[in-house]
């Protein structure tokens, strides 16, 4: 045979071996497939569940993910699956029960690591469920509880002091109708400052207790940003300070609306508060491989920077004379940072003395793809 139609021969033949191989991975791919798909009233039932769940099929795939299961990390709706989870079911079909295990995930793009238990239970020859809960925040807010209590009870002796000497001097002095109404008024302004201190208590306390984010959802970024100028446009205009968006793109996070409202509109009343009449606040929104950057620069008064690693502890503040005068409680960027964490986010700051702060949220994108809504 002449060399060269023998050597096309084998070539052929490879060829040809290579692409029925491929078309049986194919096939058996879509065996498996077609042989582990979700019952829609099993999907309905995992997705109410506050805790992660994820089926496991036997080629190391999510055959389901719920959305908390997504936000935390160890599963994509499109059936990419964490490794340490694969090997967990692994492990439950090889022993025929439950495993569990303590897990590490690093969550998203920007890396931020949580300590996660998983408990992995067989449910046939082909399926395994994976139930995921993310107990990092609850172990830091218990090394933290006892000082938090310290901590709260200093700063509520603060206000209910200044209202008791004030209702003190209201008394004496009732007949003196300017000093009254004066100290009335500042009787009020405490009054304010000791309601917003209890509520900024709560908040924290619930973020710390790991209770916040039960619900997640999808969340159009550009729509918090704007309820959040919304929300301080008329202390701003008090102030003569222009608020202003620059948000060029409407990116999706996944998580709870509510609170990272709240974390961006504490951002937002800070720049505004720091801020001195006839300057300029601004929330930026940008995306980059993977993550949102939504950003609230200031032209305020800065921040030394022996002071910018203690910013997000509770109850510090930089300027105590002026955050008491803006109603300040020293809480807001613990919230922030609180917040933060239970998206699997960070958030970060910027300062200089005389030019101004930045404080930068950052979260993962999450992208919705329709074809991945489905079985995968």
């Amino acid at each position: 045979m002449n060399p060269d139609v023998w050597l096309a021969a084998v070539i052929g033949a490879a060829i040809g071996a290579a692409i029925v191989a491929i078309a049986m991975r194919r096939k058996q791919r879509k065996e498996i497939i077609s042989s582990t798909l979700v019952p829609h009233r099993t999907r309905q039932l995992l997705s109410v569940l506050q805790s992660g769940a994820v089926i496991v099929r036997r080629d190391r795939r999510a055959a389901f993910v719920n959305n908390p299961a997504a936000a935390i990390g160890v599963a994509r709706p499109d059936g990419a699956l964490l490794p340490a989870i694969a090997d967990l079911a692994e492990q439950a079909w090889e022993r025929g029960e439950a495993v569990e295990e303590e897990i590490a995930v690093k969550r998203g793009v920007l890396g931020v690591t949580s300590q996660v238990h998983v408990r992995v239970v067989p449910l046939d020859d082909d399926l395994v469920l994976a139930v995921v809960n993310d107990h990092t925040e609850a172990r830091i807010a218990e090394q933290s509880r006892r000082e938090f209590a310290v901590n709260v009870s200093h700063e509520l002796k603060t206000p209910v002091g200044a209202l008791s000497l004030l209702a003190e001097s209201i008394e004496e002095g009732a007949d003196d109708e300017h000093m009254v109404r004066s100290f009335a008024g500042k009787m009020r302004k405490e009054a304010r400052r000791l309601t917003k201190l209890i509520q900024e208590i709560i908040e924290i306390s619930r973020l710390q207790g790991g209770e916040s984010v039960l619900d997640h959802e999808n969340v159009h970024i550009a729509g918090v940003i704007a309820e959040a100028i919304d929300g301080a446009s008329l202390t701003a205009e008090s102030k003569n300070i222009t608020l202003t968006a620059d948000v060029k793109a409407d990116p999706m996070v996944m998580g709870d609306r509510d609170l990272l409202l709240m974390a961006l509109r504490n951002l937002v009343d800070n720049a505004v508060h720091y801020s001195d009449p006839g300057k300029r606040v601004t929330v930026s929104c940008k995306t980059d491989d993977g993550a949102v950057s939504v950003a609230v620069v200031d032209q305020g008064i800065g921040i030394d920077t022996k002071d910018q690693e203690r910013i997000f502890e509770r109850f510090f503040r930089t300027d105590p004379a002026r955050s008491r005068d803006s109603g300040g409680t020293g809480l807001g960027l613990s919230i922030v940072k609180h917040v933060a964490l239970q998206h699997a986010g960070t958030v970060e700051v910027w300062s200089q003395r005389g030019v101004g702060s930045t404080f930068t949220l950052r979260l993962q994108e999450h992208r919705v793809d329709p074809d991945t809504q489905g079985e995968k």
